[in-house]
């Protein structure tokens, strides 16, 4: 908890609450659905917290944005990027039903009202936002087919509207085919090895190409 604190000096009393009830809740949830391995369960605030965060150290969402997290598991990166912007609308999806149970005990216990979560899946959503987040469910091609047609063509943001993708790796080859990509790496932000390989991809996308 200290490190979320540390790297997001600004947070509200409220907002510090909400992080610290992640690990009790997490650890309760656990127990009775496996969203997260045994092991990060115990490196909970740095592999999944810290790192969902990671999407605000290159984007800072604007009150009413709304955002669509897409293979949220267990409610990463969504949770974390909901506390950080109460006023920012995000969408939570999975096809595993189970998970996103957690994820609605979760932002319920956490009293997050601007989060929705549900089953579902991305092909089938018929909705638009300003960006799309996600942490690593797929290669990029097949992703960026998930999503087609459901970025908005409004632009309110420093970056243009599209994919903010967390992803590990050389993702040279993966990239190739994209022109509109730029990578940050998480290692500029954080100093954990965990983030030597780290990084987030943000791919402008057009409207409704």
């Amino acid at each position: 908890m200290e490190e979320i604190v540390r790297y997001f000096p600004d947070l509200t009393e409220r907002q510090k609450e909400q992080f610290a009830q992640l690990e009790e809740l997490y650890t309760d949830w656990n127990s009775k659905i496996n969203v997260i391995s045994r092991k990060d369960i115990e490196s909970l605030y740095t592999k999944h917290v810290l790192h969902s965060l990671g999407i605000a150290k290159v984007m800072e969402f604007k009150p009413g944005a709304k955002v669509m997290d897409v293979g949220t598991g267990g409610g990463f990166p969504g949770i974390p990027l909901a506390i950080l912007f109460p006023e920012t609308q995000f969408y939570l999806i999975d096809v595993i039903a189970k998970k996103i149970k957690v994820v609605n005990g979760v932002a319920e216990a956490l009293g997050l009202t601007n989060v929705k979560a549900e089953q579902m899946r991305a092909e089938k959503v018929n909705e638009e936002f300003d960006f799309i987040v996600s942490r690593a469910v797929t290669n990029m091609p097949d992703f960026v087919k998930w999503v087609r047609g459901k970025v908005k063509k409004d632009q309110n943001h420093d970056l243009p509207n599209g994919i903010l993708y967390l992803k590990g790796g050389d993702l040279t080859e993966e990239l190739s085919v994209f022109q509109r990509t730029t990578i940050y790496n998480l290692s500029d932000y954080f100093d954990d090895e965990f983030f030597e390989t780290k990084k987030v991809v943000h791919l402008a996308m057009k409207y409704k190409v």
